[in-house]
């Protein structure tokens, strides 16, 4: 039986529930390559590079699901994964080095996609430099490196105005959080996903996925944040639902978004999977949040719904995935 290794973070019995997810992804694939005739073996990636590689090299795997979402418990390490499994010459799932540093670098993927003329909301930078036009003066923090809406609360939240100290605000956050921000504008209106898969004529675009704010007061933010993601028993936990089933009247947006989505996948290179995040404003234009190239694949989260709703077993979206993978060595 092939071996496959199943790369994930190094996650501490004592890690936040985002991170903790990462191993219930890993059991979850262990199970379908089972399924594809693989002998998975679940491998922490630690920041000893010797001690990975020596791992690595013993188990000699045909190819690795790389899952690694953080090192050392911080996202902006998550391009040494790849980038390790590059100098090793071992095939693995998902994004390389560069698709995976250049989207998980949220202001970078920003001005990537600006020069390609990919509407982005307004942001300015950690060093308070303004990019793009701000469609109101309600700003967010956010996390540079981090996914899973790590940092996003309402604390996140403030009214931009001219004798606002962005760069204050954003020093005081990082201190918060631990990691480094941006400031991002937020766009009123309705929140999609929209996942990717390599499929075997190339990339494909899954059914969508609306994310639904309900009961929420008239004056508290629709925001998909850490509460509303994993903190059972929060209003945000419990008042934000997922629906894949839309109008006629959303054909036309449904479109768009794939469009754009596709291209995201061609401009930064991704492989394998990969998931682009929207805002529509009120007059229908759509807005790329943000580029994940590693969402989450557990059997709660919305790629396996779209899988689902695509018609494919979760075991079929895992052999594309591999058979991506193996194509690095044809």
């Amino acid at each position: 039986m092939k071996k496959a290794v199943i790369l994930h973070s190094d996650v501490p019995p004592n890690a936040s529930e985002d991170e903790l997810d990462c191993l219930r992804q890993a059991d979850t694939i262990a199970a379908a390559l089972r399924e594809l005739g693989y002998d998975p073996v679940l491998m922490p990636f630690v920041l000893d590079l010797n001690q990975t590689i020596q791992a690595l090299n013993a188990l000699q795997p045909e190819f690795v699901f790389n899952l690694v979402e953080t090192i050392n418990g911080k996202g902006s390490l998550i391009h040494f994964a790849p980038a390790l499994l590059d100098y090793l010459n071992i095939p693995y799932t998902g994004c390389g080095t560069d698709a995976m540093f250049l989207a998980s670098n949220k202001p970078l993927t920003k001005e990537i996609m600006q020069s390609a003329v990919i509407s982005t909301p307004a942001w300015i930078s950690s060093t308070g430099v303004y990019s793009g036009v701000a469609p109101s003066s309600t700003y967010l923090l956010k996390a540079s490196w981090e996914d899973a809406s790590v940092g996003l609360d309402e604390n996140s939240i403030f009214q931009l105005t001219d004798t606002t100290d962005v760069v204050a605000l954003m020093n005081a956050r990082k201190k918060s959080i631990g990691v480094p921000c941006f400031a991002e504008a937020y766009i009123d209106g309705r929140e999609f996903n929209m996942a990717l898969i390599a499929g075997k004529s190339g990339v494909q675009a899954l059914p969508p996925a609306e994310m639904q704010f309900i009961g929420y007061a008239p004056g508290k933010l629709k925001l998909l944040d850490y509460s509303a993601k994993w903190v059972e028993g929060t209003f945000e936990y419990e008042n934000t639902s997922r629906t894949m089933d839309f109008s006629p009247e959303d054909d036309q947006l449904i479109s768009d978004l794939q469009d754009i989505a596709k291209r995201c996948w061609n401009l930064f290179g991704l492989r394998g999977y990969a998931r682009v995040d929207f805002r529509i404003d009120k007059n229908g234009k759509p807005w790329v949040l943000e580029i994940n190239a590693n969402p989450c694949l557990s059997l709660e989260a919305g790629f396996a719904f779209a899988v689902e709703r695509a018609a494919l077993k979760y075991s079929e979206a895992i052999e594309l995935i591999v058979h991506d993978a193996l194509k690095q060595i044809l």
